[in-house]
């Protein structure tokens, strides 16, 4: 095992003395040592019951005869970082988590890993750290957030961002508002619908890397303690049987989660973070395979923001295995951490409640996620085609171009906006901001207001909440020279998500002539963004860091 190496030998009295210390007996020398990675915090609503699933964690792995180390990680709340500076520190958070992880286990050299986490980056970046150190490991994500209803109709924190907008424009009182304010997240969990948060859990199942239903049973169930208390179990049996990740994590595991990822029409964030997780395993994924298994994969299952129905309803109509069960021939049928394939789990999948996976009836031939090029984006640029309306999959309107979040949220919710608008949001890129924050609040307010006919370009992203002809990861980003950095007030900006195109309409000269005078504006950047910002890639690439 791997954790002799501070256990065994003459030479290593003082680390059991050490081990003594925290009470490890004679009698559990011998046994695995499990390091138990756990998110949980007192900020994070999806983190809040983390330290009881972890619990359960420990109960699992001491049944199977392990040592259960519990260590903390990092977790950002990307809806408290909404809005102000604290959001560009949540995609480089992703490498935090994977980095704080790897040090942990190559310090106390444990023999298998468990991670136990939720929430839009600190799931990426623990899925990071288990491929890069490729020790036996399982993960345990904490599931989703249940709903209340306000004025008879369900809601989650979309409608909360939503809200702003919608008193601005005069449709909501004081006291409706507060409504909004105290039921739109009444739970523990990751915020109910079909966001960053509860894609990359889904995700997480069917690449195999937790056991099945994990993802969608909800936060603080005694269904998910039982799971947790099962990952624990499993996660030693992995040590004794030497079962690593990339053992049956590979090329065509990710491919199966892209293809979950078109079929539910999840977060377009998971386009920087699959690349990411892949990256570790030595796998390079590139935005044309997202694209391609979009054009060939229905859109099956409607979730919030697209709908009412959340992540919970969708667990009643059978989870991951059922999506698999109905849509078989689109997924390879990999093993997974269980030792079971994808095949065998999925045809015990039962449904307890509404059917809401579309298989026969898809709501759009193509997946949910669309790759768009254009002289706007020659490296590429995203958007969730899932919860654009019919008639804005085609769009040409001007540019209103704002150079920050702030700038362009001011504009919208002074009635500066019209339709017909194309806003753009540049230097928002994983170097420009730095980090890449979401442009949640923006496109809330869009929708709040009633605006029909408003498109919005970014370099920097979108959260998973968001709806609309909304597209982000616009490459080469802004601070990189990029195209979107030469868009002038009024240019037209064309958009054709069925072509997979979006075009300013310049010409290549006109392009030449605004590029000789451009600048890239000084910034005053310390501490982590400073070298966070010097060494990050593009968002083709997954926002990665440079080796």
């Amino acid at each position: 095992m791997r954790s002799e190496v501070v256990k065994v030998g003459v030479d290593r009295v003082a680390h059991r003395a050490l081990f003594k210390a925290l009470g490890v007996l004679d009698e559990e020398m011998n046994k695995p040592f499990i390091g138990i990675a756990n998110a949980y915090n007192t900020i994070v609503p999806g983190h809040m019951t983390l330290d009881k699933i972890t619990q359960a964690v420990k109960e699992g792995v001491l049944l199977a005869g392990g040592v259960p180390f519990e260590f903390g990680i990092p977790g950002i709340c990307d809806g408290i970082a909404m809005g102000h500076r604290g959001m560009s520190f949540s995609l480089p958070s992703r490498e935090l988590i994977a980095d704080c992880i790897e040090s942990m286990v190559e310090a106390h050299a444990f023999d298998g890993l468990v991670v136990v986490a939720s929430c839009d980056k600190i799931v990426p970046g623990t899925l990071m750290a288990m491929l890069r150190l490729n020790i036996p490991a399982i993960a345990v994500t904490g599931g989703p957030m249940l709903s209340e209803k306000v004025k008879g109709e369900k809601v989650s924190i979309k409608d909360a961002f939503e809200a702003a907008g919608l008193y601005k424009a005069g449709k909501l009182n004081d006291e409706e508002l507060k409504l909004y304010e105290d039921f739109c997240a009444p739970y523990c969990g990751s915020c109910q619908g079909l966001y960053t948060a509860n894609t990359m859990q889904i995700l997480t199942e069917t690449l195999g890397l937790s056991l099945p239903y994990c993802s969608t049973s909800p936060c603080a169930s005694s269904r998910k303690l039982r799971i947790a208390k099962m990952s624990g179990i499993r996660a030693v049996e992995l040590v004794k049987e030497d079962i690593k990740p990339l053992d049956f994590v590979n090329e065509r595991s990710f491919e199966n989660a892209i293809t979950m990822d078109m079929l539910i029409g999840g977060s377009t964030n998971t386009v920087l973070h699959l690349p990411a997780i892949a990256n570790e395993a030595g796998i390079r994924l590139d935005l044309d395979k997202f694209d391609e298994i979009s054009r060939k994969t229905p859109h099956i299952v409607l979730l919030d923001p697209a709908s009412k129905d959340t992540v919970v309803d969708l667990d009643e109509s059978g989870g991951v295995p059922m999506i698999i069960k109905k849509a078989k021939d689109f997924f390879s049928n990999e093993l997974t951490v269980s030792g079971k394939r994808l095949y065998e789990i999925a045809e015990k999948a039962v449904l307890r409640g509404r059917d809401i996976i579309m298989a026969e009836r898809p709501y759009r031939k193509e997946g949910g996620i669309a790759i768009l090029k254009g002289n706007l984006a020659p490296k590429g640029a995203v958007v969730k085609a899932s919860a654009v309306r019919e008639d804005m999959l085609k769009f040409k309107g001007n540019a209103k171009v704002y150079d920050s979040e702030e700038l362009a949220l001011k504009a919208i919710l002074n009635r500066e906006i019209e339709e017909g608008d194309v806003v753009v949001i540049r230097y928002m890129g994983p170097k420009g901001a730095p980090g890449m924050p979401e442009m949640l609040l923006p496109t809330a307010a869009i929708a709040g207001i009633g605006l029909q006919r408003v498109a919005l370009v970014t370099d920097g992203r979108f959260s998973g909440a968001t709806r609309g002809p909304c597209i982000g990861h616009v490459s080469p980003e802004a601070m990189e020279g990029g195209n979107i950095a030469l868009v002038e007030n009024g240019d037209k900006i064309e958009i054709d998500i069925p072509a997979r195109k979006i075009n300013v309409d310049l010409s290549e000269e006109e392009l030449e002539e605004r590029r000789k005078k451009w600048k890239v504006g000084e910034r005053k950047l310390r501490g982590y963004l400073a070298r966070y910002s010097k060494i990050v890639t593009s968002a083709d690439r997954g926002a990665v860091l440079e080796n």
